[in-house]
């Protein structure tokens, strides 16, 4: 099992993986913070938002690639918000030129500034769109798998359903709907937004999705290195825990030991 597991890589679109936790940049007190908590996060896909985070657009500002240089991980460019298909759009433009040609991205079309639930009309556009342009977009949207099949169909790389609300900690609410989606699924499901803690990452996992994307979970935490570090243990062994197979849930006691050589009176 564990030579299985070694042998287990994440595989989004033309590109392979090792580690299964992706992290997102926002809500770190400085940058130092933010690097020593992706390197303790073992993390290789780390998410930008282009919105809010320089990555060259602003010369005269700190640049996020000094500590997270394209060498070492794969810049996740995020149209984080973009609350309409035409800005999500345009933010892509901007991340394909800024990094050179690159064409992964991940899309987020937020529906209200109160509850940051998704625009499935505009994401669906805006998919649509992007994936005709040859991006290979990774998509965050809601629980529903009927809208899952349909941005698969479209030809999104990755589905990120909401475990629930973005920056709530709230974990994993409906993991009935993450189980019927990621059953119907040939591309990589990713849990994106709502996990709070390890727990959270490893339930996530062991329904079977792919992977987890967090980001407020480890940033505010109290000890954002020492949390960072918890969610890469927490999502191998959620991992780990789906390929072993779980035992069959029972409504009766059932002996560990041997049923032989019992005493009675």
């Amino acid at each position: 099992m564990q030579q299985h597991f070694e042998n287990d890589p994440l595989i989004i679109g033309s590109r392979t993986f090792q580690s299964r936790l992706l992290v997102g940049t926002g809500k770190y007190k400085d940058l130092t913070e933010t690097d020593l908590a992706i390197q303790a996060s073992h993390a290789e896909i780390v998410t930008v938002a282009i919105r809010r985070v320089n990555i060259g657009q602003h010369p005269d500002q700190p640049n996020l690639l000094s500590v997270l240089p394209a060498e070492k991980y794969t810049i996740l460019p995020n149209t984080a918000g973009c609350f309409d298909a035409d800005s999500a759009i345009r933010t892509c433009m901007l991340a394909r030129e800024l990094l050179d040609g690159h064409n992964l991205v991940k899309l987020e079309v937020l529906g209200d500034e109160k509850t940051l639930y998704p625009n499935i009309t505009h994401t669906l556009k805006a998919a649509e769109i992007l994936v005709n342009d040859g991006f290979d977009v990774m998509v965050y949207t809601s629980d529903d798998p009927i809208v899952a099949q349909e941005l698969e169909s479209m030809g999104c790389v990755a589905i990120m359903p909401l475990g629930s609300l973005i920056g709530s900690g709230l974990g994993i609410l409906n993991p009935h709907t993450l189980s019927i989606i990621k059953e119907n699924a040939k591309v990589p499901i990713l849990v994106d937004a709502g996990v709070g803690t390890a727990s959270d990452a490893a339930i996530a996992m062991e329904l079977g999705c792919d992977g987890v994307l967090m980001n407020t979970a480890i940033a505010q935490a109290k000890h954002p290195i020492l949390m960072a570090s918890a969610m890469k243990k927490a999502v191998e062994a959620g991992r780990e825990a789906y390929l072993a197979g779980r035992m069959p849930r029972k409504r009766i006691a059932s002996a560990s030991s041997p049923e032989t050589g019992y005493f009675f009176k």
